[in-house]
């Protein structure tokens, strides 16, 4: 038995961090979220050129349709290879044929030049006609200038910000930070450390996994009233799987839940993406419904189609070469992985 679906959408991915998997050790371990960041993270965008850029984002792309993700919501940086990345990114995703909406994080980690070349990649992108919004990598990381700057550059494009926010605690002033800035139009990742009555416009992207994994704590979107929609934060492209641990994890804090709240924040990212709603993906598995899918491992998209054209068809896509793209991946990430 199979059944058909709109297409999945991620509503807040890195792409980049798919050539990370089995990167050197950092120098030592973290102990806490700041030194994930300065020690991973932070050191593995500053490494990255266009052929890593375009070699991760073939692979995420490629794992996306693999699980019935049609739509990307990407979020990027690249210090040291910003111009022309999101074109990148963006041919990288229309090769497999999965949609794409992308923005540049700019931040001032590396200087006040840095935060403007990437506040250009945005505008040069999007006025070229690509599918994007301006991105801010979090308000701690950004001064006033730059944060006023990148809301003013999306309201003059007609476009809303994608921004980290209140991830760690080292971002807690991020409500102040960012007052009369927001629109309902923002993209507000994260927000654990974001406070139930804050003030804030924009839908929440709730990424339950690398919420656990950097141990930052539990965001409970439950608890706010903007709209809330799943990603995964740049671990790989599986939708449903962020619904299952997303349910879990409000299960593990109120034990008269169940899953139809998670699937409704999967379903939001249709508000993302309307285009996705139109994409069909036929499941390996029958019926298709929040709680059915909680519960059942192992659930695989047999087709996929995206404006009609079948991009995945036997549960292999039909565009590109799987095996090519990961061969290609493995090459990049040994060269990553030597520069770190």
């Amino acid at each position: 038995m199979t059944a058909t679906t709109p297409g999945l959408v991620c509503a807040h991915h890195h792409l980049y961090s798919a050539l990370a998997r089995g990167m050197p050790a950092p120098p030592k371990v973290a102990s806490n979220f700041q030194e994930v960041l300065e020690q991973v993270w932070w050191r593995l965008d500053t490494a990255l050129d266009l052929d890593m850029i375009r070699a991760s984002a073939l692979l995420g792309a490629l794992e996306a349709l693999e699980n019935g993700t049609t739509a990307i919501v990407d979020h990027h940086e690249s210090p040291n290879a910003i111009e022309g990345s999101l074109d990148v990114i963006a041919e990288a995703c229309a090769e497999v044929g999965v949609r794409l909406l992308v923005a540049y994080g700019i931040t001032d980690r590396h200087g006040a030049d840095g935060a403007k070349r990437g506040l250009e990649e945005n505008e040069r992108f999007i006025k070229a006609g690509g599918n994007g919004m301006v991105g801010i990598h979090a308000a701690f990381t950004c001064s006033d200038d730059s944060l006023e700057a990148a809301a003013g550059l999306a309201a003059d494009l007609g476009v809303g910000v994608h921004i980290h926010v209140c991830e760690g605690i080292g971002d807690i002033d991020a409500p102040n930070r960012l007052e009369g800035l927001t629109t309902d139009d923002w993209l507000l990742s994260h927000c654990v450390h974001l406070p139930t009555d804050h003030t804030l416009r924009g839908t929440i992207l709730h990424n339950p996994m690398s919420n656990l994994n950097n141990a930052v704590g539990y965001a409970n979107p439950a608890r706010f009233s903007n709209p809330v929609a799943l990603g995964t934060d740049g671990i790989g492209g599986n939708v449903l799987e962020s619904f299952r641990l997303a349910y879990v994890m409000q299960r593990s804090v109120d034990i008269t839940v169940g899953p139809d709240p998670a699937w409704r924040w999967l379903e939001t990212g249709w508000d993302i993406v309307p285009e996705a709603r139109d994409d069909e993906v036929t499941w390996s598995y029958d019926p298709m419904d929040p709680w059915h899918i909680a519960f059942t491992p192992g659930i695989r998209p047999l087709e996929v189609k995206v404006d009609g054209e079948t991009i995945l068809a036997d549960g292999k896509p039909t565009r590109v070469d799987a095996d090519e793209i990961r061969a290609v991946a493995r090459e990049q990430a040994a060269r990553l992985h030597a520069r770190l």
